[in-house]
């Protein structure tokens, strides 16, 4: 039996090789701009359950500043656990958490807010190293000779493969970039279909809940 074919960063770049019929150093040497483009793309039109992650850590006392995790790009929600029981934290805007940490003594956190795009800022300050859970939509693992596969590659090749060729059609000036777009934009199209499915379905539990 025939094993399937797996797309890993290797064979992709032998592939977009192969597609554009050009070895030659200058072109070569900027494949893997061309992949990580592609990546940055499709990260940004995408929201899929691949790219959810549960960060968990435990606050610090006194302190309302809690790091993001790298590669993040979105909150979904946060819960804070206390005497063994999790409870939701709310997402405010920074400056009601501002005023209201003015007006409250440290606690329990009851309300988060992007402090900027590295840390979120949790109001009252916490009281107690309570332990947290985040969960966020994160960039994927970007691709490399020491990481060949994510979640891109192991569920949607064909947006990787020709979101790749299209950056490089773009860069090389090539009249291919019309075929190219015509063949990311279905792939993408198609997970894009799937988001709105698995939305769908979420908020459908969430109503029957």
């Amino acid at each position: 039996m025939t094993a399937s074919f797996a797309l890993t960063y290797d064979n992709l770049v032998t592939t977009i090789e192969q597609y554009l019929e050009r070895n030659d150093a200058a072109v070569v040497s900027q494949i893997p701009v061309f992949i990580t483009l592609a990546e940055f793309e499709i990260a940004q039109q995408i929201k899929t359950l691949g790219q959810i992650e549960v960060a968990q850590g435990v606050m610090s006392i006194g302190n309302p500043i809690i790091q993001k995790p790298a590669r993040w790009r979105k909150t979904v929600s946060m819960s804070v656990t206390s005497g063994g029981e999790k409870t939701p934290v709310f997402l405010r805007k920074y400056e009601y958490l501002t005023n209201y940490s003015a007006e409250s003594a440290n606690g329990l956190p009851l309300y988060y807010a992007d402090y900027d795009y590295d840390n979120w800022f949790v109001s009252p300050s916490p009281d107690q190293a309570y332990a947290f859970e985040v969960l966020i939509y994160q960039r994927l693992q970007p691709l490399s000779s020491t990481n060949q596969t994510n979640w891109i590659t192991n569920n949607a090749p064909n947006a990787m493969l020709f979101g790749a060729l299209l950056q490089a059609v773009i860069y090389l000036k090539d009249d291919a970039r019309q075929i190219f777009q015509q063949k990311y934009d279905m792939a993408m199209q198609a997970l894009k279909t799937e988001d709105v499915t698995r939305v769908g379905d979420r908020s459908a539990i969430a109503v029957d809940s």
